[in-house]
């Protein structure tokens, strides 16, 4: 499969994207990175690569902090409107997470809100978490926040219908093979649209075993953004904390 074909291509490229997931909380989203700097003792000398960072808003809120940030995303409509929030301690680029982008420059790896997983294959998977390896410096740490697998795959199948302004989403989520799936279906002036998203249901055992096989070392893992402990019955996120080694 060509770069421009895979799912995650054509979906965050279109602002039908940014309408279904504009209602996503902004509070809880500062208050996380807030709980999570202070925990990881991040310092104003530290350099932060926010991994698949979207338009950018981690990034953007991390710097107000007064930390020094660079964002990548795949998307480029998301990296142009994340630049032009830039200044001379943050910086957007297009990028594919698969692919090293700079070699033991960062102090600290954020990989926010299940932005992992979108990829065929774990020998993707591995390419992905070689490439955030390398960009590491040494006891450089790693922040990777996935859903709570166990809890999603005990609802699925599950119909939604998610009423935005301009538009009404009709979702579809289930389980193909090794992907959790969700259809999202609508139709915009006259026109009907299918787009689905394609994320990995990985549990914590395959993370581990993903994680030894790059030399990363888990450190914690919570279960929200509180960070309160995980538990993979109640927890809705699964957010490892690893340490390169």
């Amino acid at each position: 499969m060509q770069k421009g074909e895979e799912w995650f291509d054509q979906w965050f490229n279109t602002p039908y994207y940014h309408i279904l997931y504009q209602n996503r909380d902004f509070n809880e989203a500062e208050q996380f990175m807030c709980a999570l700097s202070d925990h990881l003792g991040i310092s104003k000398n530290d350099k932060v690569l926010d991994l698949a960072c979207g338009k950018g808003r981690h990034s953007i809120f991390l710097n107000k902090q007064g930390f020094d940030v660079e964002g990548i995303d795949l998307s480029t409509e998301s990296i142009q409107h994340a630049r032009e929030f830039e200044n001379d301690r943050l910086k957007f680029n297009v990028h594919d997470m698969r692919e090293l982008y700079k070699e033991q420059e960062y102090n600290f790896v954020l990989n926010l809100f299940t932005s992992f997983g979108y990829f065929e294959t774990e020998e993707e998977d591995l390419a992905a978490l070689k490439m955030i390896a390398h960009s590491l410096k040494e006891n450089g740490v790693l922040v990777l926040d996935y859903f709570n697998t166990y809890k999603v795959l005990s609802s699925l199948p599950e119909k939604t219908v998610i009423d935005r302004p301009e538009l009404s989403f009709n979702v579809h989520k289930f389980l193909n093979n090794r992907h959790v799936m969700k259809q999202i279906e609508f139709t915009d002036k006259g026109k009907h649209y299918i787009f689905t998203e394609r994320v990995e249901a990985l549990r914590k055992t395959a993370f581990l075993n993903l994680f030894e096989q790059v030399n990363l070392k888990v450190i914690n893992i919570f279960g929200d953004y509180k960070l309160n402990s995980f538990d993979k019955g109640t927890s809705d996120r699964m957010i490892f904390v690893v340490q390169k080694s």
